[in-house]
């Protein structure tokens, strides 16, 4: 569902709201990455020019090539970027006007450079120096090379001695939302989510807000892992309303993780996993964010809407994050499923075919002119 009807609606809605938005408060947290974005050479024409590699395929079969043998590959470095889903999400969150608070590994005792920018747009902690990802980039996806070993420090003790457990509490209790992204490299994100629920929920007061949570590619971590993961999620339903954000490949991970029949592929395949997933969890709101559309489920109905898809992106990295920021802005000022999804979808769009973060002014513009196919 991507009607005109619907746009319309939702473009009229963001309007109205702008200013609200500005008023409303996010605390995120807690990775932090430099990134390179990077491309991998095909042919290399010359010093200064090359051909690219442009699919994956291409470039695992270049790599199977190598298999007893060995073999070259050239990356060139296309720019580099703050990264993390984190920064990426609350980067975007600060462009569409929300005060926003981040916390995180990026760089300590001193911020690193990559994120000055991001401190002037929004409130920043580091408790920690950043990971780095190589992203390679292709016409259809990308692979993630990460550098995490700074990211164990991301615990709650230190969180308590180089931040202070007093101004998490009083930023994770009065904020508007609060999100929670990168499970997958944040080894100590578990525990950090036992301990909250243990020593600051059952405080919290006033009205209920929302809470995101990003897994992040939960391949590499043991099933066991994953179960407690979700059963933390799903433990924040008490006190929040709980938004779980999953790509295509996490929500078939996810799936399997439930016992749940994952082999239909399709988007009437996908929308069956997440409503079950959703039930499965309890959980106010699941999301899932495929590359050509969107859908998400609150009390067993799927809102699915195409995006605006773009077959050349200039860059993919972070577009996932900026889908994420865009729906829990919508959730947030009070649109329905259907609208939020699109607002998500156009938040990505017009960060893939710009490379920037968009102003809410920028998505309704997108939304009021509509990319055709």
């Amino acid at each position: 569902m991507n009607t005109p009807e619907l746009r319309e609606q939702t473009a009229r809605q963001l309007t109205a709201s702008a200013q609200r938005a500005r008023q409303m408060t996010a605390f995120v947290g807690l990775d932090g990455f430099v990134d390179e974005i990077l491309h991998v050479v095909d042919k290399r024409d010359s010093a200064t020019s090359f051909q690219r590699l442009p699919t994956i395929a291409k470039f695992a079969a270049r790599l199977a090539g190598a298999a007893g043998k060995s073999t070259n590959v050239e990356l060139v470095n296309i720019f580099t970027k703050l990264g993390g889903n984190g920064p990426i999400m609350a980067n975007a969150l600060a462009s569409l006007g929300l005060k926003v608070t981040y916390l995180g590994n990026l760089g300590y005792p001193t911020l690193h450079p990559i994120f000055n920018d991001f401190a002037k747009c929004a409130e920043v902690h580091t408790i920690a120096e950043p990971g780095h990802t190589d992203a390679l980039e292709f016409e259809d996806g990308k692979i993630m090379v990460g550098k995490i070993e700074s990211l164990k420090e991301v615990n709650w003790a230190n969180i308590g001695t180089r931040y202070g457990k007093d101004k998490f509490t009083a930023k994770f209790s009065s904020s508007d939302l609060v999100g929670f992204v990168n499970w997958t490299m944040l080894s100590g994100m578990s525990d950090i989510w036992a301990a909250i629920q243990k020593e600051i929920c059952p405080s919290l007061t006033g009205p209920r807000r929302k809470i995101f949570f990003d897994l992040a590619d939960p391949e590499k971590r043991p099933q066991t892992d994953i179960e407690q993961a979700l059963q933390l999620i799903a433990g924040f339903e008490k006190y929040f309303d709980v938004i779980l954000g999953l790509n295509e490949k996490e929500a078939h991970e996810v799936g399997d993780v439930l016992g749940l029949n994952t082999s239909d592929q399709s988007p009437e395949g996908l929308s069956q996993v997440a409503a079950a997933i959703q039930q499965r969890l309890a959980i106010n709101t699941l999301v899932v964010h495929p590359v050509a559309y969107a859908l998400a489920v609150s009390d067993g109905k799927v809102s699915l809407v195409e995006g605006p898809f773009v077959a050349k992106p200039l860059i993919t990295t972070g577009a996932g994050d900026h889908f994420n920021s865009g729906f829990c802005l919508g959730k947030l000022l009070g649109l329905d499923n259907a609208a939020a999804v699109l607002t998500g979808v156009s938040t990505s769009g017009h960060y893939v075919r710009t490379g920037k973060s968009p102003s809410i002014a920028d998505l309704v513009a997108l939304i009021n002119n509509w990319p055709s196919k």
